[in-house]
């Protein structure tokens, strides 16, 4: 793909594994942040490096270790993973094309998700847990491909894996003034940043709170 006709969400396949697109800089090299859906490890890529799928109905996939299979033909529950197709969000909501979300509630013209959000019915899939009659499946591009095979590419791709590294540079999205640190030293799971700042990896990882701007050892 070009970067000029990237957008977050998308869904995408790299390294013949489908994955979605969450974040983009494009003043980088590797400018696109993609997750792999089946389990949402992290890569940072190159536009050219990636190819784009639109999700059809019936399409089926694994995300977080579980097989879902999209359903334009039923309406959520309580309990239901839900991709959104056709985001109209209210000025209060943040959804976004392809924001996959829990149903928390249901209302007479829509769900309301575990992260607050409205979401009319129309805007949704429902995703089924499990593989229904007639399901495509959408893992890997090419199926004749064997997974042995990407197995071995994914190992020695692992430099591509956006977990914090030492030279990392991150923003704090939610500071005022906005604060960047690096990363000076990883322990276990807990980051420290030049600024004395000591930040779980899960936090982050989170880019709604910190978005990854470069890494010093490759400029």
């Amino acid at each position: 793909m070009k970067l000029i006709n990237v957008r977050k969400g998308q869904f995408v396949y790299y390294k013949n594994e489908l994955h979605k697109v969450y974040a983009i800089q494009p003043f980088f090299k590797k400018s696109v942040h993609l997750v792999r859906l089946k389990d949402y490890d992290q890569r940072i890529v190159m536009a050219k490096e990636i190819t784009y799928y639109k999700p059809k109905n019936l399409d089926s996939f694994i995300f977080y270790d579980k097989r879902f299979t999209l359903n334009k033909d039923v309406r959520a529950k309580v309990g239901h993973y839900i991709l959104v197709i056709n985001p109209k969000p209210d000025s209060l909501d943040d959804h976004h094309l392809h924001a996959i979300e829990l149903v928390s509630q249901i209302e007479p013209n829509g769900v309301i998700s575990n992260k607050s959000n409205g979401i009319k019915h129309h805007e949704y899939w429902v995703m089924e847990e499990g593989r229904l009659e007639g399901a495509n499946i959408i893992d890997r591009q090419d199926q004749t491909i064997p997974e042995e095979a990407e197995t071995q590419a994914q190992l020695q791709t692992n430099h591509d894996i956006a977990a914090p590294k030492i030279g990392h540079v991150y923003q704090k999205n939610d500071s005022n003034p906005i604060i960047q640190a690096m990363v000076v030293a990883t322990e276990g799971r807990t980051c420290y940043l030049g600024n004395h700042m000591e930040v779980p990896v899960e936090e982050i990882m989170n880019t709604d709170k910190w978005t990854h701007v470069l890494n010093v050892n490759e400029q």
